[in-house]
């Protein structure tokens, strides 16, 4: 039977339900979780981290990186990608990056810009969120830099501002997940008082999302957004054939799922589909909001993966480890290969 897998987990270096890497690499070590997948927003800062963690629990590491991107052209023309709430905007991941990171150059300069015009936004959301919290007679106001310093690794995110206020406001809250939730909707998302649009600056264009992770040593990969809860998809995941057909011409030929997102039936017609075609599928869980779950991956409506998607969530992850080892195969060969390294791991 296939370990369990989950390639997609968000840690402090962007936002995450641990505190630590220690933190997810415990809960992943005791829910039998063998192969984990760091998958930072704009950050390869945690890889030696993991990379170490893993090591001392005998777990395999894989390294990802995600970025949102904007197509201008989908954008003006209304067309919901992997984002059903901004048109043209694109979520992308890179799989299997290089550990140590290689990132250098013009890649790290663009790297390093989306994350200061990120903070930038966030800054200024911070200051607008003092000011409501003034109008309504409130005394607390929030220091950002003192938010990046305490409860981020350099970048802030919505959810540390909805964290930070959540401490200030109600320290002793029973349900803190919950109520960081509350807080960001209403005061920091759109039509909400503290709520600042993004510069389009802190956005690349997709071909420049896709050099940074190549030159990264990654694979472009297409997070699938899938099924909604009634059913409903995007325009652009809708006609699966046609995504899968623009992808390819996008040069992309690796996909992956958050699985709560998805049904069962959905998300193995979809994962089906896509190896079919040729692509590496793999699955994660973020756990890029305050809510702890579970690492052990499930869908939306069943508390375990199938033994079909176990089995292909490990044939994405083989096929990723192998890209990480520098091989580059047909992916048959890549998942063969894979499975090696990590079976030389996980039966040490």
């Amino acid at each position: 039977m296939a370990p369990d897998v989950n390639a997609h987990i968000h840690t402090p270096y962007s936002f995450s339900a641990f505190g630590s890497i220690s933190e997810a690499l415990d809960k992943a070590a005791a829910e039998g979780v063998r192969v984990v997948g760091i998958n930072d927003f704009y950050s390869t800062d945690g890889f030696l981290e993991w990379r170490a963690g893993c090591a001392e629990r005998s777990l395999y590491p894989l390294y990802g990186i995600e970025f949102i991107a904007l197509d201008t052209g989908m954008q003006e023309s209304g067309l919901r990608v992997n984002d059903p709430g901004n048109p043209g905007r694109i979520y992308l991941s890179g799989k299997g990056l290089a550990c140590p990171p290689i990132l250098g150059g013009d890649s790290a300069e663009a790297l390093a810009r989306v994350r200061r015009e990120a903070n930038a936004q966030t800054a200024l959301m911070c200051s607008k969120l003092n000011e409501y919290l003034r109008s309504e007679g409130l005394t607390v106001q929030l220091d950002f830099e003192q938010i990046r310093s305490d409860l981020s690794c350099g970048l802030v995110r919505e959810r540390h501002l909805a964290k930070a206020l959540r401490l200030a406001l109600y320290p002793g809250s029973e349900n803190p997940a919950a109520l960081e939730n509350e807080l960001r909707s209403r005061l920091l998302k759109a039509g909400g008082p503290a709520f600042v649009p993004e510069d389009p600056a802190a956005f690349l264009p997709v071909e420049s999302v896709q050099g940074i992770i190549k030159a990264a040593g990654g694979i472009v990969t297409y997070p699938f957004l899938g099924d909604n809860t009634k059913g409903g998809f995007t325009d652009f995941e809708g006609d699966l054939q046609q995504a899968v057909d623009k992808l390819r011409s996008l040069g992309i030929c690796s996909a992956e799922f958050i699985t709560t997102r998805n049904s069962t039936a959905v998300l193995e017609q979809y994962s089906a589909y896509l190896e079919d075609d040729g692509f590496i599928v793999s699955f994660g869980s973020e756990h890029n909001t305050p809510a702890m779950e579970p690492l052990r991956l499930r869908t939306r409506d069943s508390e375990a993966l199938s033994d079909k998607l176990l089995a292909a969530g490990y044939r994405g992850a083989c096929a990723i480890a192998a890209h990480q080892a520098g091989l580059r195969l047909p992916r048959t060969a890549m998942i063969e290969e894979g499975d090696k390294l990590i079976q030389q791991v996980l039966s040490a």
